[in-house]
């Protein structure tokens, strides 16, 4: 276990991550008394964990299905001292709106018509931006601007909802805000939070790596002395895909299907999982985020890890999720299984 940590000072930026184990990053490294140099994020999401990592002097490997993913772990990860300055904003945010794919599929379906013409031209003037961080950091804070203006902060969300919760006075008259946040100007999201995110960015002395894979065509590649596993928990609500595939398409300008490995369906989960086990043999030491919520259950989960690895030891504390509804924040219990392999 890594005991130090020069870079506390360092504050993860918010990310709005459906999932996200930044209040818990703490808890989870004080807890796993295992030792190594390499630490491997293989569902990265957010990048709290991989963050958390970092400061705490691991080389770490980043690696997660969707784009935007991967390129928050480039930005924050892997990145060691690119940022954005305020020339960089001026061009991003210059020129008059253009017609392009955000206006063609997601007017009047996730942002109105003349947003979706901004959001295009931003897309085009990214392009403008020389280096290569420098583009995922835009990609990023854009990805946080489009998320502040959306109700729940995820992309799932029926239209006619969306104007709903858009409507201050609405919005006040129903639930006593007003969430003028939602809107303001992607610019003025973006300007708010370039600060933090700009001083997110840091070198600790280590060649981080960010990958943007499946995690079976990636793994057999892989080598690291600690792999940390927080797949998508199947039977929870959590479909990362409808909450945030948007923004993979936004990037890639096309719509985008679904990866076939989806561990948040009962139907596969159990069966994706055992497969993922048994491809862990270059990892001495094994991370599991999990929840009680989640199938299968930890008794049987346990049950499973002991067929590939010699020692499974179970911690847990509670830990609530936005998306979870009242009748539930209090009864979810947050299980992280730490596993030496054979």
């Amino acid at each position: 276990m890594k005991d130090e940590n020069r870079f506390a000072d360092k504050k993860f930026p918010k990310i709005n991550f459906i999932g996200n184990k930044e209040k818990i990053t703490g808890w989870m490294f004080d807890n796993i008394d295992v030792k190594g140099e390499t630490f491997f994020d293989a569902f990265s999401g957010g990048c709290s964990v991989s963050f958390e990592a970092k400061k705490r002097g691991y080389k770490v490997i980043t690696n997660d299905i969707l784009k935007i993913n991967y390129f928050i772990g480039k930005s924050l990860i892997e990145n060691k001292k690119i940022t954005l300055s305020n020339e960089d904003v001026d061009t991003i945010f210059s020129g008059h709106p253009v017609k392009g794919f955000m206006y063609e599929n997601y007017s009047n379906v996730t942002f109105f018509p003349e947003e979706c013409m901004e959001l295009d031209l931003y897309r085009k003037n990214i392009e403008k931006l020389r280096n290569p961080y420098k583009k995922t950091m835009a990609f990023i804070l854009l990805r946080r601007s489009m998320i502040r203006k959306m109700p729940y902060s995820r992309f799932t969300i029926p239209w006619n909802k969306v104007k709903q919760l858009r409507d201050e006075n609405f919005s006040y008259m129903n639930y006593g805000r007003k969430r003028a946040y939602h809107n303001q100007s992607f610019r003025e999201h973006f300007s708010t939070n370039l600060q933090n995110y700009n001083d997110a960015v840091f070198d600790n002395g280590k060649d981080n790596k960010s990958y943007n894979e499946d995690i079976f065509d990636l793994l057999p590649r892989m080598r690291a002395d600690i792999i940390y596993l927080d797949p998508p928990y199947s039977g929870s609500l959590n479909n990362y895909y409808g909450f945030y595939g948007m923004l993979d398409e936004y990037i890639e300008s096309k719509r985008i299907e679904p990866s076939k490995n989806n561990f948040s369906t009962k139907k596969n989960s159990f069966e994706l999982l055992a497969n993922l086990f048994a491809k862990l043999k270059n990892f001495r030491y094994w991370l599991l985020s999990y929840n009680n919520n989640s199938y299968p259950r930890r008794d049987e989960l346990t049950a499973l890890i002991k067929r590939y690895a010699s020692d499974v030891h179970v911690i847990d504390r509670k830990h609530n999720y936005q998306i979870t509804g009242r009748s539930t924040k209090t009864k979810n219990i947050e299980y992280l299984f730490i596993i030496r392999s054979r």
